[in-house]
């Protein structure tokens, strides 16, 4: 996992010189894809579930699972989420980043920052006798505290031999509930937030998630290993590398808030309303869900 996540660093660094006004996603998407399997890695994304991109790239409202396209370019004032992964010798990283197109006003640059920071929070949190909920309820706090909207349809999850294991990780919840955080997790956190309501819906094509009241949405995610001695971080930013593989099974948390459930198996989950689970480093939670699903 360490190997994923440099690539996965790299890729990072990338993404800053190839996101520009006139681009397009399936330009961005091509070049990531190469330059992954030129390191002897596989796109954890393409293919998964009928998936059809390496790179998950979405546009201003678009939360995540945006589809590349050679008609879709950027624009000045445009943000854009990539979300991606690879697969190193059958383990996987995962991460996103949400990248303006040029100048962006302040209130949108405000939105990648907090979404940003509410991260870097999660992320300390991650520590001996802590549990999931205070990496939920800390990144709620801070990014309604500035007045955004925190996505509850996708969220986080264990990563490993699989793209999507126990725990899940939503971005919502109370402080000291959910599973303990326990040496040799590790955990993919990746807070989605809006500027607007945090309720989404799936277009036609089956993937891409917008917010419903058409705000601009910023994800951000990294790879996290939960070690012995401290935080080992997926180098999204730069910094450590997913060290540990394992995390436990059977490990489910029932969600916070909007009546939402959590099943225990984070592959058994589908969005409300197009029944798609979530893809591309984002698990799925259906509001209600059918017998049928967990």
């Amino acid at each position: 996992m360490r190997a994923a996540g440099r690539i996965l660093a790299e890729v990072k660094e990338r993404l800053k010189a190839l996101v520009r006004a006139g681009v397009s996603t399936k330009d961005i998407d091509e070049d990531v894809e190469a330059f992954i399997v030129g390191k002897g890695a596989q796109s954890a994304f393409k293919g998964y579930r009928g998936y059809p991109a390496t790179v998950c790239t979405s546009i201003n409202q678009e939360v995540v699972h945006g589809i590349p396209s050679a008609k879709r370019k950027l624009k000045d004032g445009d943000i854009i989420g990539l979300d991606l992964g690879c697969i190193v010798e059958g383990y996987y990283g995962d991460c996103a980043v949400t990248l303006p197109v040029g100048p962006v006003p302040a209130r949108v640059q405000e939105l990648l920052d907090v979404t940003r920071e509410s991260l870097d929070k999660a992320i300390v949190q991650c520590r001996p006798g802590n549990r999931i909920g205070d990496i939920s309820s800390v990144v709620q706090a801070h990014c309604e505290s500035h007045g955004f909207g925190v996505v509850r349809a996708f969220v986080g999850h264990g990563i490993g031999r699989s793209l999507h294991e126990d725990p899940q990780v939503p971005n919502f919840g109370e402080a000291g509930r959910g599973p303990a955080l326990k040496a040799g997790m590790v955990l993919a956190i990746e807070p989605m937030v809006t500027m607007g309501s945090h309720e989404v819906q799936v277009l036609d094509d089956g993937w891409t998630a917008v917010t419903v009241d058409g705000s601009f949405a910023a994800h951000f995610e990294d790879t996290l290993s939960r070690a012995e001695r401290g935080r080992d971080r997926g180098r999204g930013h730069g910094r450590g590398a997913a060290a540990e593989c394992h995390v436990p099974r059977g490990a489910g948390q029932r969600a916070q808030g909007a009546g939402a459930r959590v099943g225990q198996d984070a592959h058994e989950l589908h969005p409300d309303p197009a029944g798609r689970q979530g893809q591309g480093g984002a698990v799925a939670v259906r509001p209600d869900p059918r017998p049928d699903h967990l």
